[in-house]
């Protein structure tokens, strides 16, 4: 097995399903799980190698394949996740049209970003970033209508991004003579301050859009909410964090890690512009999450806030900022999946239903996608126990150890409005009243189940014994040049302190039985009806299944004049501009003989005007 190998079959398995949809639906289905469990299973392989493959040549510029820690934890996420999007997909996905286009994208967009995080090269590279790109765009744009809009959105921003990329490419290769990645940060270093930052802003805003980083956010709210679900958790949880990838390569591949640190001075350090620019991505976007009614909406904000808890963790520069920074990544892709696939899950059985306030008391009819939202909840909080707790407390470490007091307060900030907005999340879904026509709702089918219940299962695992991936963290840090962290199975033991989480674990467990013991010797419990409830003392009629509609009503109205988001309005500004111009040049080409002879002869006479004017002068 080899890497080119690898890549074949995930692009070879992406063109198969298409071709084996159009004899069998069921060989289809069964083809796209198998080829994904093939991948997942060969790149489990790969860990712990590394290998570099030159495979093509182009134009004269050698082509190459490599892996290493970083992009086998990068691979291995990617893989998993499809995996489970597309088993998750099996049901969810079956009464809709073209469907083997469907299952040919999803395939054709894993192996892209494969490709990406495998190409040692940056034609490879960005060959793959395009194959990714596009075919995002055919799946956000799946359901046409309002999700065109949404898919032109993407791409455009795409776009711009990519042509960044590209002028920042062509410079490298017309000064080094290569994009061999490796060979450029061996010679970067002697260019001048000024040409390094070039190069820097223009990578740094091809990744930031795709990371929708602030300013470039703008794209992700309307691509999540009109996307299918299934690919929703594939564009959240990893797609998105290609960014993330691309911002590792530039600051401690490309660039290095003392050139990284040293671009700039003091204040005006770029690591540290970036972690206040991270700082702002978490605390906008998680607080407009809260006045969302529509689920993905919802998610898709979050989406944007916990992006900024990587960017700080890994701009500051730490040992632990950077396996914070990292194990967020991982630990993002998990929980927010997890929430997306709960999502398509209540999608499924409530016909198409996102509406926080149309919905209410699905616990008893969904429990186990009840399970699924509550451990995702808890992971993307942050509550001890969960994956998201230890690269927080990593995080929240870093800026207190480095007296970065108003970025963590920041970040703790962040923490508070995910509780608020995912508080409402949950009640708003499962809790109150069961609507009446939900009283028959069925529960998820099992190929919708189970992803939901293994991404749950690898939220709890990594949050109570997070040193089975934080040793591969802490080896990706140790490569950029960063000093190596005691890590044990069970945390990281520092000079300042140890994180163990077995040991929150068994005083977590000892006040759960001690509670639950005190629960049972109450009185017992008597059942009501439904509608035998009370809000602040008033009684809840029966019709009114959710009394928290509007919750945060009061606190929207006194900060809505702040919580707009300026940036789009902006884009949508230059935008219409952009429109009004095009229209009134437009008009120029109107058809009419008559008209063109006109402009011919009114350029001969500025012509010849412009010749006189010479001679006089």
């Amino acid at each position: 097995m080899n890497l080119e190998i690898l890549l074949s079959i995930a692009f070879g398995g992406a063109f198969l399903t298409y071709i084996f949809g159009k004899i069998s639906r069921r060989l289809r289905d069964f083809f796209s799980v198998f080829i994904s469990l093939i991948l997942t299973i060969f790149l489990s392989y790969f860990y712990g190698k590394f290998e570099v493959v030159p495979y093509f040549s182009f134009l004269g510029i050698p082509l190459i394949l490599r892996i290493n820690t970083l992009s086998w934890f990068f691979a291995i996420t990617i893989q998993l996740i499809t995996t489970f999007s597309v088993i998750f997909s099996l049901s969810y996905m079956k009464e809709k049209e073209r469907l083997d286009f469907y299952y040919f994208m999803m395939l054709l967009v894993n192996a892209g970003m494969l490709g990406i995080v495998l190409a040692a090269d940056l034609l490879s590279f960005y060959i793959f970033w395009e194959i990714m790109s596009w075919s995002a765009f055919l799946l956000i744009s799946y359901n046409r209508g309002t999700a065109l809009e949404a898919g032109m959105k993407y791409i455009v921003m795409s776009i711009i991004g990519s042509m960044c990329m590209l002028v920042a490419m062509i410079s490298l290769y017309t000064n080094y003579g290569t994009l061999n990645i490796s060979q450029i940060s061996s010679q970067i270093s002697s260019a001048s301050s000024g040409y390094i930052l070039f190069i820097f802003i223009l990578l740094l805003v091809a990744f930031g859009i795709k990371n929708a980083t602030w300013p470039f956010h703008t794209w992700l709210p309307p691509a999540h909410s009109e996307a299918p679900s299934p690919f929703s958790a594939v564009l959240s949880g990893i797609l998105v964090r290609m960014g993330m990838y691309g911002f590792l390569i530039i600051f401690y591949v490309i660039l290095g890690l003392k050139l990284f640190l040293n671009l700039g001075k003091g204040l005006c350090s770029f690591h540290y512009i970036l972690a206040w620019v991270g700082a702002i991505n978490i605390v906008i976007p998680t607080f407009i999450a809260m006045f969302q009614n529509d689920s993905k909406r919802l998610l898709a904000w979050h989406g944007i806030g916990q992006g900024g808890y990587m960017v700080l963790g890994i701009a500051i520069g730490t040992s632990l900022g950077i396996v914070g920074g990292i194990f967020h990544i991982v630990n993002h892709t998990s929980y927010i999946a997890l929430l997306f696939l709960v999502v398509g899950a209540i999608e499924y059985r409530t016909k198409g239903v996102r509406d926080l306030n149309s919905l209410g008391g699905l616990i008893k009819k969904m429990p186990i996608t009840f399970l699924g939202a509550l451990v995702g909840a808890c992971g993307l909080i942050g509550v001890p126990l969960t994956n998201g707790f230890v690269s927080k407390w990593l995080i929240y470490k870093t800026l207190i150890l480095k007296g970065y007091s108003f970025l963590a307060f920041a970040a703790l900030i962040g923490t508070w409005g995910t509780i608020l907005s995912l508080y409402k999340f949950i009640h708003n879904i499962f809790l109150g009243q069961l609507p009446e026509k939900y009283k028959d709702i069925e529960k998820a089918p099992f190929s919708m189940q189970f992803p939901i219940i293994i991404l749950s299962l690898i939220i709890i695992l990594f949050g109570i014994l997070p040193g089975i991936p934080l040793k591969v963290v802490n080896s990706i840090g140790v490569s950029f040049g960063f000093k190596s962290l005691d890590v044990n199975i069970w945390g990281i033991i520092s000079e300042t302190g140890i994180l163990n989480l077995v040991n929150i674990f068994t005083a977590i467990l000892v006040s759960l039985i001690f509670f639950w013991i005190i629960f049972r010797s109450g009185a017992e419990r008597v059942k009501i009806l439904q509608d035998n409830s009370y809000a602040a003392g008033s009684y809840i009629p029966k019709d009114k299944y959710n009394y928290t509609v509007e919750f945060y009503q009061p606190l929207f109205r006194m900060i809505k004049p702040y919580f707009r988001d300026f940036i789009d309005e902006f884009y949508s500004k230059i935008v219409e501009t952009g429109r009004r111009l095009s229209d009134r040049i437009r008009k120029v080409y109107c058809g009419d003989l008559g008209y063109y002879v006109t402009y011919i002869v009114l350029f001969l006479a500025i012509l010849i005007a412009i010749k006189l004017w010479g001679k006089i002068w």
